[in-house]
């Protein structure tokens, strides 16, 4: 890809949501990533840190953004799930070399997820 989309669409329109976060897990599987969540209230937290990216999709019925981290090897056996409740806005960033998803909830709450690279062969 190679580029910076914002995906900015109502919820009648989020099927774009589906196709781009699926797009994004097929070209970033296995890669490292972080999970940075930026609140306004309770400041910055980050929630990952160098674990393999798994995938990320968007559930319309709940209207959640899912990313998941972990569970394709013996160094991180279990799936770990990031859930972001009530998305307004999806901005992919698909530069090589520092591609980036930030998705922000209806309070504000942006959470950022970096992807690093491929992960060293661990386990």
């Amino acid at each position: 890809m190679g580029e910076s989309r914002t995906i900015d669409r109502p919820a009648e329109e989020r099927s774009q949501w589906e196709s781009s976060l699926d797009q994004l897990t097929k070209e970033h599987e296995g890669e490292e990533i972080t999970i940075e969540v930026l609140d306004r209230t309770y400041g910055d937290l980050e929630e990952v840190e160098r674990l393999p990216f798994s995938s990320t999709m968007y559930d319309r019925p709940t209207d959640t953004v899912i990313i998941a981290v972990g569970g394709r090897s013996a160094a991180y056996p279990v799936v770990l799930r990031h859930m972001i409740r009530k998305p307004e806005k999806l901005v992919i960033d698909d530069r090589p070399g520092s591609a980036a998803l930030m998705v922000v909830d209806s309070d504000g709450t942006s959470t950022l997820v970096s992807f690093l690279g491929q992960a060293d062969a661990k386990g």
